[in-house]
């Protein structure tokens, strides 16, 4: 009897995994057709947006986008007008993050502090477009696209601290204490106060559209795709197991953003750290392991830089990949990190404008060009430059992988951990945009919560090539809107550092001792 009961429930346990499965599968092939239909509706109808975004002049043998000219042109008139202020007052930018200046017993508006808004932003632009994108751009362009990248990285500095400054000056303080900020606020009421009502409501506008369309797709499918994609690379997950993982990431990304900016910026405050730590790591082990070739890397990267022998398009090739690279990773110019700088706890705007600029340094300067020497020690990128066959994440992994098999295992998860912090971050900027112009609620925000998780779903299963390279159109014409108002608010900023350096340098604003904290 006991044996009878025992087949029976194992044939009832089997019957429920078989049905299972075939559920999963149904599922499955019901998500994949909503992904072939979007992606065809993308294909079909938005191709012109892209076309125009990304348009590109023929410089020399090589193509040079508009937008990459249009993103570096500000960074260099901001870094300019603003006296160098990335190079000046990094010291004190790194003084406010520990404290310096905050007053332990004043009450501030905010939701979080500098550090944590600072993290929260790190996580939306350090991703998979430092471990990818660098080796794409080492593919094509070579050793010397990471002088240029290193360059724009600094120069990008200054339109971080511009835009970050003005959002938190024009942020709302709801009744509840959160916050909403960003481009969408300083665009709309900075410009109204020059007597541009029209053009700055039409340029707020413009931006929150292109940002939720930029946190669905490049913020969100994109990332979850890449994640399966790196988890099928390094462990054989079937590809057709994109669901599953779509699944546990929405339920990670949920469980986080349904808590609002506080639960955000206390899971990237340590997160970031962490993965930045391991990716860093994974870097500086390989560079000790060959410290005999690093100067010979470095010279491939200056003498690419300047004389681009051997490189697609030459010296310009070099230059527009480095300059591409760094700007579509920093997203200096593009707006979206004001959105979370916005939520900071500060009397002071310009305070977290100085702690923005840091951004770009860390992002660029730092991460990317790790990658870079990884790939340029590897040498799996040498002459012509087209990486054996080798781009992507393909050549940056396989670099890592010269030098210890086990380093393709932590790639895995550094990507992972690349791709939930960046799904969380783009939900915050795609919500506010979201709330600004469907107004503030309970119910609205959940909406836009569920519809981003579901597309993080969406985004697991399938390759998605009409709907990324709209939404990362989307997420550059988002530097269009913004930029134009940054020319017109940039003298705001700039009062707004005269006043809080003459108030230091006067004693009205105080130090306080950050070690007996």
């Amino acid at each position: 009897m006991i044996k009878i009961r025992a087949l029976i429930s194992l044939f009832l346990a089997g019957f429920s995994v078989n049905l299972l499965a075939e559920e999963m599968s149904e599922f499955s092939q019901s998500i994949d057709g909503i992904s072939k239909t979007v992606d065809g509706f993308f294909n079909d109808y938005t191709g012109w947006f892209v076309g125009l975004i990304f348009k590109s002049v023929p410089v020399g043998e090589a193509s040079f986008p508009i937008i990459v000219g249009w993103l570096l042109l500000a960074a260099l008139i901001f870094t300019i007008y603003f006296g160098f202020v990335q190079f000046k007052r990094v010291g004190l930018a790194i003084n406010i993050i520990k404290g310096k200046y905050t007053d332990p017993n004043s009450k501030e508006d905010g939701e979080v502090s500098h550090f944590q808004a600072l993290t929260t932003a790190l996580s939306g632009t350090v991703g998979l477009g430092n471990i990818a994108g660098v080796g794409a751009a080492l593919a094509i362009g070579g050793p010397g696209a990471t002088f240029w990248m290193i360059v724009c990285g600094l120069l990008g500095m200054a339109s971080k601290f511009c835009e970050c400054t003005l959002g938190v000056k024009y942020r709302t303080v709801l009744p509840s204490g959160a916050i909403s900020g960003g481009p969408m606020y300083y665009l709309s009421q900075g410009l109204g106060e020059k007597g541009f009502v029209g053009l700055g409501k039409a340029l707020a506008i413009g931006f929150a559209l292109m940002c939720i369309l930029g946190s669905l797709g490049g913020g969100n499918m994109f990332q979850a795709n890449q994640a399966h994609a790196m988890l099928n690379y390094a462990f054989d997950v079937p590809s057709e197991y994109g669901v599953i993982t779509g699944i546990v990431l929405a339920s990670l990304v949920f469980s986080v953003i349904v808590g609002g900016m506080p639960s955000i910026a206390s899971v990237t405050e340590r997160i970031v750290p962490w993965m930045a730590a391991l990716y860093v790591g994974m870097s500086v082990i390989v560079i000790v392991a060959n410290i005999d070739q690093v100067g010979t890397a470095f010279g491939a990267i200056f003498e690419g830089a300047f004389t681009g022998s051997g490189v697609a398009g030459g010296i310009i090739g070099a230059l527009i990949q480095g300059l591409k690279r760094a700007t579509f990773s920093n997203e200096a110019g593009v707006g979206s990190a004001a959105i979370a700088h916005s939520a900071v706890k500060t009397k002071e705007p310009v305070t977290e404008g100085l702690v923005s600029l840091l951004e770009p340094f860390i992002d660029t300067v730092v991460i990317c060009t790790m990658t870079a020497l990884v790939i340029t020690i590897a040498g799996l990128n040498t002459a012509p430059f087209d990486g054996g066959g080798l781009t992507g994440v393909t050549l940056t992994a396989a670099s890592f992988t010269a030098t210890a098999g086990i380093f393709k295992y932590l790639l895995a998860l550094a990507v992972i951990m690349f791709a939930f912090s960046t799904m969380i971050s783009w939900s915050y900027y795609g919500l506010k945009a979201w709330t600004y112009l469907f107004g503030e609620g309970k119910k609205t925000e959940l909406v836009f919560k569920l519809m981003f998780c579901f597309f993080v779903i969406v985004g697991a299963t399938i390759q998605f090539g009409a709907v990324i390279d709209f939404s990362d159109a989307a997420i550059f014409a988002m530097s269009i809107f913004n930029i134009i108002g940054l020319y017109f608010l940039m003298p705001i900023v700039k009062k707004e550092l005269k006043s809080f350096i003459d108030r230091i340098d006067s004693g009205e604003i105080k130090s306080y001792d950050t070690k007996s904290k």
